[in-house]
């Protein structure tokens, strides 16, 4: 074989060592990729509620009480605030089956307006330290909700963006499946815009009924 020829080779012989080692490296992101996918396995026709595989059983059991609640002929609007209230708090404090500190719980049911805010300021307070999870070897300890009560319901008006709304006030309190020093307790504004329900605020309650500023 002439000089030219066995460098031909050679090259060939490279292009096909390296195209194997991409395909393979592909296949492992592939497969990384697919384990990670969040699957939505209920949601409620007309709104854009959805469940996901990974959201725990009291997240899922409350998931149904509003969707029977949305679904049925005549919708009970004060049930409707304390579902949204209830799933919004295990969403958020639920922080064991997030994927990283961008992946914020309770964002669904934020006002639209109010979105982007929220989600700046739950990534730089309550979410800033967990670890990301993408490869599913984190060992770091976070909060799982057990258990959730409204304990007091009042319905009110409140102002967002200069436009005044029916709304609820709801003190809730929770407990985890372990201690880890995190809230137990808040009160969420729920304001109705049109027929879907949305969280406009949240605040947290100290032990002797005061709310922290």
């Amino acid at each position: 074989m002439s000089k030219k020829g066995k460098i031909i080779l050679i090259i060939v012989i490279l292009l096909l060592i390296f195209g194997a080692t991409a395909l393979i490296g592909l296949k492992v992101f592939t497969y990384d990729k697919e384990e990670k996918v969040i699957k939505k396995v209920d949601e409620i026709k007309g709104y854009a509620y959805h469940l996901e595989d990974r959201d725990t059983k009291l997240y899922k059991d409350e998931f149904k009480i509003l969707k029977d609640n949305l679904e049925s002929s005549e919708i009970d609007y004060e049930e409707y605030a304390k579902s949204i209230a209830k799933m919004f708090i295990i969403d958020l404090y639920t922080i064991d089956n997030k994927i990283n500190k961008y992946d914020i719980g309770g964002l669904e049911f934020i006002h639209p307006d109010n979105q982007e805010n929220y989600q700046l300021n739950v990534e730089d307070t309550l979410y800033k330290y967990i670890l990301d999870n993408t490869d599913d070897n984190r060992e770091q300890e976070l909060p799982v909700v057990k258990e959730i009560e409204v304990n007091n319901t009042t319905q009110t008006t409140y102002t967002l963006n200069e436009k005044e709304y029916e709304a609820y006030e709801i003190e809730l309190s929770w407990e985890y499946e372990e201690d880890l020093d995190y809230d137990e307790e808040a009160k969420v504004i729920i304001i109705k815009d049109n027929k879907t329900m949305y969280v406009a605020e949240k605040s947290d309650i100290e032990k002797d009924g005061k709310e922290n500023e």
